[in-house]
């Protein structure tokens, strides 16, 4: 979970000055045989990978915060499906950490989004991992099997040590495809944001493109959401990243929030997008 708003700003700094980069896609489609030409004809349906950027310096994982200025206004919800390692007394005595509701209110109003999930929550709450895998207007990335943190002084965080860290977001992979969610997508948010050289270093070849934002809503712990809505609103740019959560216990305002975000964009011409077009618009780029 990301904290709030206050203790952010340093941190959407830091993601504004580092260099997007390019993964590749989950996997390679396979080659066609030469004594098979009927598979060739076949090859050119199957599907797109996902845009990515190119790796950085050294060969580091990319790490991408929004779109470039233009002026189509394009923005991105994203929110945050937290959910840590340890968390499963919590959940079984009661805590919420989905948000159906949000959820709802994002297919009634028609807004294609991102999710951010941790493998625990797909864990937890596998049917609503695999609902969301399979709607269209919805795209499942990758925010660490565990929810620890990447880095030292993560906001409290436990830590990953570094030894572990492809390992855990492996892990999450694998969880998601244990619930049902074939097709997430290869981009990866680190846990609190946190994130430094070492921690790039430690999970690049591995494909993913490290997503964080431009815009934070302050919706973590949040008990009023016009004071989250008027923060998005004074936010966005075009091709801007807004992150948000779909936790219940955790960000009880989001739904509320988004039900006024929403209609105000449109009204100001802006376009609802999935991070993966604007991911895509930005490696267009020359």
């Amino acid at each position: 979970m990301i904290p709030p708003v206050r203790r952010l700003t340093a941190l959407c700094a830091l993601g504004a000055a580092l260099v997007p980069l390019a993964a590749c896609g989950t996997g390679s489609p396979q080659e066609p045989r030469a004594t098979r030409p009927a598979a060739s004809a076949h090859a050119s349906l199957a599907p797109a990978r996902p845009p990515t950027l190119a790796p950085g310096p050294a060969g580091l994982t990319p790490v991408f915060s929004n779109a470039p200025r233009t002026a189509e206004k394009r923005v991105a919800l994203t929110f945050d499906a937290d959910m840590t390692a340890d968390q499963g007394a919590r959940a079984a005595a009661g805590e919420h950490f989905d948000n159906p509701g949000l959820i709802a209110a994002l297919r009634a109003l028609k807004v294609p989004a991102t999710v951010f999930m941790t493998g625990r929550w797909a864990e937890e709450y596998p049917d609503q991992a695999r609902s969301l895998g399979r709607d269209p207007r919805f795209e499942i990335a990758n925010h660490s099997y565990s929810h620890y943190a990447f880095t030292d002084d993560c906001y409290g965080l436990p830590t990953v040590p570094e030894d572990g860290m492809r390992a855990d977001v492996e892990r999450a992979f694998t969880a998601f495809r244990k619930a049902g969610v074939a097709d997430a997508m290869p981009y990866f948010r680190f846990p609190g944001g946190c994130y430094d050289r070492r921690a790039l270093r430690a999970v690049s070849g591995m494909g993913v493109t490290a997503v964080q934002w431009d815009v934070v809503s302050g919706d973590a712990f949040a008990t009023d959401a016009d004071a989250v809505a008027r923060q998005v609103l004074e936010g966005v740019r075009p091709g801007s990243v807004v992150v948000m959560h779909c936790t219940r216990s955790a960000a009880p305002t989001t739904e509320r929030a988004v039900r006024s975000i929403v209609p105000e964009l449109r009204r100001q011409g802006y376009r609802f997008v999935k991070v993966s077009e604007l991911i895509g618009a930005a490696s267009r780029r020359p």
